[in-house]
């Protein structure tokens, strides 16, 4: 009988945990992607969405299909422009997702400029975003900040150099976050997943379609629903469960150097 009373109560938990209804959340990056994807599920559990990046029109075209969005075109590497935008609203969940990687040269014949573009969109872009979010958890003793990491962030792979080092530090961001917050009741998780087909091949290689399609041949390769649905899962726990790090490959990925490919 205990036992049945203990199963039913559980049950009820999971299941009030599981609506975000009356919550608010920021997605950056949610333009498309896995961004898009999440941003779509975490308002089907009920949350109201704040969609950031720097392309209206797809924020538009996103904002459509989900009640009561509110489309936000910003560049989470302009520091003032982001506190401005966010450094006096509450948010109950923020997603950093916004990133990309560019090139994959070796690092002596590198190019400075996509450098320069991947460090202060991966990291001093997600920097900016939780500097002008978080005061406001901790003032409320509340909120979940889910940082989308990579594989690449634990595993290092020829012509990465520059994206794997970016996504290192958002690795070391999570931690220290970590350990800033751990008693100001505001929850942090690291989502870092390997192969997932998006546009981020696309903009690597700057538009050559047909290199980046090479990467996901024949490779059972990971959807951006996949992950969208793990952050759901994360962000839906009862409050004394802290999802930390959640590493996620494709069947077909054992490291990010290792890929089965069928002909």
């Amino acid at each position: 009988m205990l036992r049945g009373t203990m199963s039913t109560t559980n049950t009820s938990e999971y299941a009030r945990d599981n609506s975000l209804q009356g919550q608010s959340a920021l997605v950056t990056g949610a333009s498309a992607g896995i961004g898009e994807a999440i941003a779509r599920a975490l308002a089907a559990s009920g949350a109201r969405l704040v969609l950031a990046a720097r392309r209206r029109a797809e924020l538009e075209r996103v904002a459509r299909e989900l009640p009561d969005a509110e489309v936000l075109p910003l560049d989470v590497r302009d520091a003032a422009a982001v506190q401005a935008a966010l450094g006096s609203r509450q948010f109950d969940i923020v997603v950093a997702n916004a990133g990309l990687a560019r090139g994959l040269e070796p690092l002596q014949q590198g190019d400075p400029n996509d450098w320069k573009e991947m460090l202060d969109t991966n990291v001093l872009g997600v920097l900016h975003v939780l500097r002008a979010t978080t005061p406001a958890m901790v003032a409320r003793r509340r909120g979940d900040v889910v940082l989308i990491g990579s594989v690449a962030g634990r595993q290092a792979y020829p012509g990465g150099n520059v994206y794997c080092a970016s996504k290192a530090a958002v690795r070391a961001l999570y931690e220290s976050l970590r350990y800033d917050l751990f008693d100001k009741g505001v929850r942090v998780a690291t989502v870092d997943p390997g192969m997932v087909k998006t546009d981020f091949s696309d903009v690597r290689f700057k538009g050559d379609r047909e290199r980046a399609a090479k990467v996901y041949a024949g490779v059972d390769h990971l959807l951006p629903q996949d992950i969208a649905e793990i952050v759901r899962f994360v962000v839906t726990r009862p409050r004394r469960v802290n999802l930390g790090e959640l590493v996620v490959w494709s069947s077909d990925q054992a490291s990010a150097m290792q890929v089965a490919r069928r002909t």
